[in-house]
């Protein structure tokens, strides 16, 4: 009876940890995948926001054709690659594709906001002006939402690495998560160009 007793302590003592880092794993992949949800969500508002952007901005800025242009069609490959990485969060290739559209995307409405200001009568427009502030709240959210996800991917992936629980990661098949980064940060980070001659 002592022996049945001493290996149900031991057998206990072995397991119970086990489950407890499992269960720790789970917790922190379900909070990466979450605060990606929240990315997902301010990604889908900005893209929503831009063709009113550009219809708004159309009337304005009838020689500026090329530019309106490349907003619409980075904006629609970033929503098709917003779409596309729901289904992996935390995937290295489908993180550096979202990040790289995203990035792009940003560059081409640093570009459109710059050009706008050469349109007097555009940058009085009330409609605008409130498109502007939207998308300027949105971005802020954005870089906010995009550092909540990083913080709990690495949060996750030091516990995927870490011992004893990488020991647990590796038999549940745990994978590291990949941080979004913005690809085009750099040029977004420089102040727009404008010239009047």
């Amino acid at each position: 009876m002592e022996v049945i007793i001493a290996l149900l302590v031991i057998v206990i003592a072995i397991v119970l940890p086990g489950v407890l880092l499992y269960n720790r794993l789970v917790r922190k992949r379900n909070a990466f995948k979450n605060a990606f949800a929240q990315i997902d969500v301010q990604l889908k508002r900005r893209h929503d926001l831009i063709p009113n952007l550009v219809e708004t901005v159309q009337g304005y800025m009838q020689h500026e054709r090329e530019t309106l242009t490349a907003v619409i069609e980075a904006r629609n490959n970033a929503e098709q690659i917003r779409q596309q990485s729901q289904n992996a969060p935390g995937d290295p290739d489908s993180m550096a594709k979202l990040g790289q559209a995203e990035g792009s995307l940003g560059g081409v409405l640093g570009r459109l906001f710059a050009l706008s200001e050469a349109y007097p009568d555009l940058k009085a427009n009330e409609n605008f002006q409130s498109l502007q502030e939207e998308l300027t709240s949105t971005e802020n959210r954005v870089a906010y939402a995009r550092q909540a996800y990083n913080d709990a991917a690495m949060r996750y992936n030091n516990a995927v690495e870490v011992v004893p629980s990488n020991i647990i990661a590796g038999m549940f098949n745990f994978t590291r998560a990949a941080m979004l980064e913005f690809e085009d940060r750099e040029s977004l980070q420089e102040p727009p160009q404008v010239s009047f001659s």
